[in-house]
């Protein structure tokens, strides 16, 4: 041992050991940790346990939670979690490793299958703050292998087999975790839904990519059953190699049912991350309708389309932009987007076209579009009982609405049709839990404007429609241009309104049952006819100008009315009245929404004294259909006899009495007519009240029973024709 130094007393020689030795490092080692804050001290504890468990579980591989995790996932899930092999459960080094052999998680009692997940293996790495924060799990890989996931709704929509806890609980949208990167082999998902009538049964598959810069391609295919219609789907996803690119998933799908395709083609940022995406989405097929109802959504039906658009989804919301495409002959081109506030459905979109074909409207309101497809405007008519009818009966899907809510802005150039002068079409259309709403709808029509509140209210049976059609002052000449009227020299104008109120889930059955008022209303002004004087209807000049095809002069209108009064689908005059400088024309009958039946009867009563005036009725027949003109009528054969007979027992010139017009007609009193008022309020010009003019009062309707002509008897019956 080596001798201490003099000079330093205090330092022991070289070689020997320290006085205080480890005792007094451990002295001090206690005394730093003493000194340091308590938060502190806890903190670095904590830390060590955390990672005296983390190495433990490195070590074990976590087997030993095996047992424990069943029971605690059982609990949480509410339904026995069973694995059957090795299992495997740390920290590998910061992300959570999972690994389980023969897994399976049982269903629900009500489910078809008694397993709603079971797999040979699940390898999994799972990013540990998911687990406390979001409402979505984040797995950066995931390997499946035989593995088998049943997604299953209950009938009556309330349950689904995959959420968990309560069984009682309302179903949850499906919300898959996030994956980064997938390996699945004789992997299956089966999805029924019986509300939509849908089933699906899918596999995946990964196979190694051919492209250098992803590492795997999983693949899809698949069949079933929507709504009793097949389909079939296929795609696969192609998952980046992160060591070469870093890059994004790159998606096509392609799914067919039917006529009805839809392919999609893009980027996913993630194997199950859709948020963010970048698509092109391509579909056509041969009716629109069938495509939503994948959504169990219903639109009206349409003609063949085909449509692209690019897709994304962001902030939970679905967005179609750049939407373009045709149905049909006509264009349509906006935005639209899917998403699901509150849990409930909702669609919006922004839709313009700017020329829409008159045959592409059927569809819209009921018309089969396949028939419209084959025959034209001739698919719009229909036989029923031997007559032809025009009202559709499509019903409209009361059960689908209930699915959704929705709102539409759509506006049209103009329509492509002859006779059908409009254009600038604006449609608002609202569905608020099965309350249908096209408010406004309005259009521009020769001249004239037409405003139009439709409410359809879906929420109880029948459907109830409340109609409100008005049409601003228009140019008569404009409007009735292409059914003879000269514009030039016509100076008058028309004006409208439809107010009626309907119960029935189509269009023919809402009209048929509808009550409410129809009111056509002429301010003065005079027209000009091409070929006949059809308001001044005196026979004789109607006869004698028809084979002229020309006029002298323009019929002066002081006033005129043309109304109905609706009431159980039949619609009676209330009256018809057209007061004009030389006549009164005086309307009597009506026309069923029921058979579709028109039975009208006009005549004009002149103001002076007229030497040839059949005074008879023209008479209006036949069906919405296929309307016909009766201008010789009973009444003007039973003068034509009566002149024959006079002209035998007189002379030649004694026939013509017959067709005297004494001129007694009663001019009209302009107030009650321009106002619109019923029957019971029109007035002469001396202000005594009229008994001339129809009252919109019926007998029963019994049309839509027997034949034809029994209908059109019974329509003469109850209307009170001449």
């Amino acid at each position: 041992m080596a001798d201490a130094d003099p000079l330093r007393p205090d330092m022991p020689a070289s070689g020997a050991p320290h006085p205080r030795g480890t005792r007094h490092y451990v002295r001090r080692a206690r005394e730093g940790w003493r000194r340091l804050p308590l938060p502190a001290r806890i903190l670095l504890w904590i830390i060590g346990i955390f990672f005296a468990l983390w190495l433990i579980l490195f070590i074990t591989k976590g087997r030993f939670l095996k047992h424990p995790f069943e029971r605690i996932v059982s609990s949480r899930l509410e339904r026995p979690v069973r694995v059957g092999g090795d299992f495997q459960l740390y920290f590998d080094p910061v992300t959570i490793k999972f690994r389980a052999r023969q897994m399976v998680i049982a269903n629900t009692r009500w489910a078809s299958r008694p397993a709603f997940f079971r797999a040979d293996l699940i390898d999994s790495r799972i990013a540990p703050l998911s687990l406390l924060f979001g409402d979505r799990y984040r797995l950066r890989w995931l390997e499946l292998r035989n593995a088998a996931v049943d997604l299953e709704w209950s009938r009556d929509g309330r349950n689904n087999t995959w959420t968990f806890g309560d069984p009682l609980r309302k179903g949850e949208p499906l919300n898959l975790p996030l994956i980064r990167r997938a390996a699945l082999t004789g992997t299956t998902l089966r999805y029924r839904d019986p509300r939509m009538q849908l089933a699906a049964d899918l596999g995946f598959e990964t196979v190694k990519a051919q492209d250098t810069r992803f590492a795997s391609d999983v693949r899809f295919s698949g069949a079933g059953t929507m709504r009793g219609r097949p389909f079939t789907l296929r795609g696969g996803l192609l998952s980046p190699d992160e060591m070469v690119t870093g890059g994004r998933n790159q998606l096509a799908l392609h799914a067919q049912a039917g006529a009805t395709v839809l392919e999609v083609s893009g980027t996913l940022p993630g194997a199950t991350e859709i948020e963010g995406a970048d698509l092109r989405l391509i579909t056509h097929g041969p009716n629109l309708a069938r495509l939503f109802d994948f959504l169990g959504v219903a639109i009206p039906e349409t003609r063949a389309y085909r449509f692209t658009s690019a897709l994304t989804k962001v902030e939970g919301e679905w967005r179609f932009t750049h939407l373009k495409g045709r149905f049909g002959d006509s264009d349509l081109a906006g935005r639209m987007t899917v998403s699901q506030p509150d849990d409930r459905l909702l669609l919006k979109a922004a839709l313009a076209t700017r020329s829409l074909d008159i045959v592409d409207v059927g569809p819209f309101i009921g018309y089969d579009p396949e028939r419209l497809a084959k025959q034209g405007k001739a698919g719009a008519i229909q036989t029923v009982d031997g007559a032809p009818r025009v009202l559709p009966d499509a019903p409209l899907r009361v059960e689908a609405l209930r699915n959704f809510d929705a709102r539409l802005r759509y506006d049209i150039g103009r329509i492509r049709a002859d006779n059908v002068p409009v254009s600038n079409i604006g449609l608002t259309l609202s569905l608020d839990r099965s309350l249908l709403t096209l408010s406004p709808l309005t259009f521009d029509m020769s001249g004239g404007h037409v405003s139009s509140d439709i409410s359809i209210n879906a929420r109880t049976q029948p459907v109830r429609t409340s109609y409100d059609i008005r049409l601003s002052p228009t140019p008569m000449g404009k409007l009735l241009a292409r059914w003879g009227v000269e514009e030039s020299g016509t100076t008058g104008t028309i004006k409208a309104r439809v107010q009626m109120t309907g119960l029935g889930n189509t269009l023919h059955d809402s009209l048929s049952a509808s009550n409410g008022r129809i009111a056509v209303i002429l301010p003065a002004g005079s027209m000009w006819a091409r070929n006949v004087q059809l308001s001044e209807l005196d026979i004789g000049t109607f006869i004698t100008k028809m084979f002229q095809k020309k006029l002298k002069d323009p019929v002066e209108i002081n006033c005129g009315l043309i109304a109905f009064t609706v009431r159980d689908g039949v619609a009676a005059a209330d009256p018809i009245i057209i007061d004009t400088r030389k006549n009164v024309m005086l309307g009597r009958g009506g026309f069923s929404f029921r058979n579709e039946s028109l039975d009208l009867a006009f005549r004009a009563d002149g103001k002076k004294f007229s030497l040839f005036s059949g005074q008879s009725p023209i008479g209006i027949n036949g069906t919405f259909a296929r309307p016909g003109i009766d201008v010789i009528s009973p009444e003007l054969v039973a003068r034509g006899g009566a002149a024959a007979a006079l002209g035998i027992a007189a002379t030649p010139l004694a026939s013509v009495l017959a067709f005297v017009d004494v001129g007694d007609a009663k001019s009209a009193a302009c107030g009650p007519v321009l106002a619109g008022a019923t029957a019971a309020a029109q007035r002469t010009k001396g202000g005594k009240p009229r008994d001339d003019v129809g009252h919109g009062t019926t007998a029963k309707d019994e049309a839509g029973k027997g034949s034809v002509r029994e209908n059109r008897r019974q329509e003469k019956k109850f209307l009170g024709i001449f």
